[in-house]
């Protein structure tokens, strides 16, 4: 947190630098870097900070005065969380009703929600993904983890007031602690399945206490600071500080969020990482203090809830939905210079004044005005920004704001409604060359792109199956593959289109490839999809591609490129020209495999030998 007001805790400028390190990864993660897969870990990074500093605040009030202040403690944090919340909540409607007027009753849902601290259970409620969605943009989603902490401040002080009293041995707390930490990350594991979106161990403030308590732990284990600290000790904490540091660094750079590694014991490795670098940040003297603690650090860290409140629907609310160009610099630097602009602004004008006394000054200059008729310039000035504020929320929100509506989307192309033009005859065979190629024996299995596809697949391969589905993720398919072979449906090549919804694991394709059982030919389509698991599933295909015999990748991704006119405004679903486009590269690549067949060394040993259709 920043520095004290009332100097009754020692500032920790270190803290301030590891929570900007945190707020830069999540940024991040939101802007799609490709080095950053893993940026999302920052929220963990957060949660421990949260568990560290208000134990630390509580267990001080505690020692002082014999027990916990609740009104005082729940009033700093009313002040310093509330104001900044309450103008983004009165901003966002009006800023949605102007770009996405239709997106306003989903808004209304979330604001309140996020008004009462409950975003994260909302979301949990609702099953709304914190990784996939191609509906409304939800400029608040990022709102559940201050959910989670908010639940925290209200909870914490009354378990930790219930606790004190009875549990006096300090070792005795940190292992009843250790136990509630392990509980909830019990259940995160419990609760997460591979190949499901894990969105509800994400958001679950059950699944994500043990972050908190870890930091709550370190708290208990550390409760005063030390003056001062000798040669070797600084060098230990240093050593143990910047390993851990590089530890998280790795993970920011390697894991993303589909990982099974991530949900169990991950999140809790990174957690035991982070509560030790803190650790290192408070001994005094330590180098990597000095260097979390630099101006620049500590000025992002100062303001990270601001820029961490804003930076998330000035992302969604800013970025092309269409867009299939890859990352925009310009754009991305943009969005972070505003993201940091409309922060600095929060901090300086009302998140800053107002945790030092603003409120109780402001009021007194309105009394003063009603009463004795002075000071009429500030108390206007006051309450011309309170009523523009209001009006705002409530005319973005009631829909009372006139806006341009943009030209309704089209629905995305399915099979009965695409308008498919003129015959495309199939490509004239040379004389005494191989018959013109149909859809005999071939099998397609996709998704909703491979709907809107389908018409023109069926018309250049006459014969061909196709399994499609709006919002088919791969872990659905294997009753599909059982029902195609069941029906003698599926063919000696197969077509494998899925991965737009959500992402796999490599272990998870290659069970589904091995149930397909000797096929001829596996043709794996990757994805151009505008969503954070892009890269998991064509790394993940390409992979696979590479190494399992029989399987070529058709690169959809590459051929798409810098062809906006393929997409929908989603970037994903397929306009007439676009599905065109994508069977023609199909039917190119299925050509191509019967002039010229893969040839496989053969030392390869088909995995699938052993498996026998029904």
């Amino acid at each position: 947190m920043p520095k004290p007001v009332n100097h009754e805790t020692r500032y920790q400028a270190g803290i301030d630098g590891l929570r900007a390190l945190a707020v830069l990864s999540v940024i991040a993660y939101h802007v799609n870097l490709p080095w950053a897969p893993g940026g999302l870990l920052g929220v963990g990074v957060f949660f421990v900070i949260s568990g560290y500093l208000i134990t630390h605040l509580l267990l001080t009030d505690w020692t002082r005065y014999g027990h916990i202040r609740f009104k005082v403690f729940w009033g700093r944090r009313a002040r310093r969380l509330l104001p900044a919340l309450l103008i983004l909540l009165a901003i966002i409607p009006f800023w949605v009703a102007r770009v996405s007027p239709h997106d306003i009753p989903s808004l209304r849902q979330d604001e309140l929600a996020a008004l009462f601290y409950l975003s994260n259970w909302w979301y949990i409620y609702h099953h709304v993904s914190y990784f996939q969605s191609f509906a409304n943009p939800q400029p608040l989603k990022n709102l559940w983890s201050l959910a989670v902490e908010e639940q925290f401040y209200l909870l914490w002080p009354l378990i930790l007031a219930w606790f004190l009293p009875r549990i006096r041995q300090r070792p005795l707390l940190v292992a009843i602690l250790a136990g509630l930490a392990l509980v909830s990350a019990g259940l995160m594991a419990l609760f997460y399945h591979p190949g499901l979106d894990p969105s509800r161990v994400y958001y679950g403030t059950d699944t994500r206490a043990f972050a908190l308590v870890i930091g709550a732990i370190l708290a208990v284990l550390t409760p005063t600071l030390p003056e001062s600290s000798d040669k070797v000790r600084r060098r230990w904490w240093d050593s143990i500080g910047w390993l851990s540091l590089l530890a998280i660094l790795a993970m920011i750079w390697r894991t993303n969020q589909y990982q099974p590694f991530l949900y169990r014991g991950g999140l809790v490795g990174l957690s035991l990482l982070s509560a030790l670098v803190i650790r290192s940040l408070i001994e005094p003297g330590t180098v990597i203090g000095r260097v979390f603690g630099t101006k620049p650090l500590r000025w992002i860290g100062e303001r990270s809830y601001g820029i961490y409140l804003w930076h998330y629907p000035i992302i969604v609310l800013t970025t092309p939905v269409n867009s299939t160009t890859g990352l925009n610099g310009l754009l991305i630097a943009g969005q972070v210079a505003l993201t940091f602009l409309v922060a600095a602004v929060s901090w300086r004008y009302i998140e800053d004044p107002i945790r030092r006394g603003a409120l109780r000054r402001w009021w007194h200059h309105l009394q003063t005005a009603v009463t004795e008729r002075t000071q009429w310039g500030t108390a206007t000035a006051l309450l011309t920004g309170l009523t523009v504020l209001l009006v705002m929320a409530v005319g973005g929100l009631s829909g009372w704001v006139e806006a341009a509506t943009p030209a309704e989307t089209p629905p995305p192309a399915t099979i009965t409604s695409i308008p498919l033009g003129p015959p495309l005859p199939p490509p004239p065979s040379p004389s005494g060359g191989p018959p013109p190629l149909t859809g005999q024996g071939v099998t397609a299995i996709g998704d909703s792109v491979m709907v809107d596809a389908a018409p023109y697949l069926e018309e250049l391969l006459p014969g061909i199956v196709i399994s499609a589905h709006v919002g088919r993720q791969l872990y659905q398919t294997p009753p599909v593959v059982a029902s195609l072979i069941a029906n003698h449906q599926l063919g000696t090549k197969v077509i494998i289109e899925l991965g737009n919804n959500g992402p796999y694991t490599t272990q998870q394709l290659i069970d589904l490839l091995n149930q397909l059982g000797p096929v001829q030919d596996i043709l794996l389509v990757n994805a151009r999809v505008p969503r954070p698991w892009q890269t998991i599933v064509n790394q993940t295909l390409a992979q696979v591609a590479a190494t399992y015999p029989h399987a070529t990748l058709v690169n959809w991704y590459a051929a798409s490129a810098n062809h906006n006119n393929y997409f929908y405004p989603d970037g994903v679903h397929l306009t007439p020209v676009g599905a065109l486009a994508y069977a023609r590269l199909i039917v190119d690549t299925l050509r191509h495999l019967v002039d010229q067949p893969k040839q496989w060394p053969g030392t390869f040993r088909h995995p699938v030998s052993a498996v026998r259709r029904a």
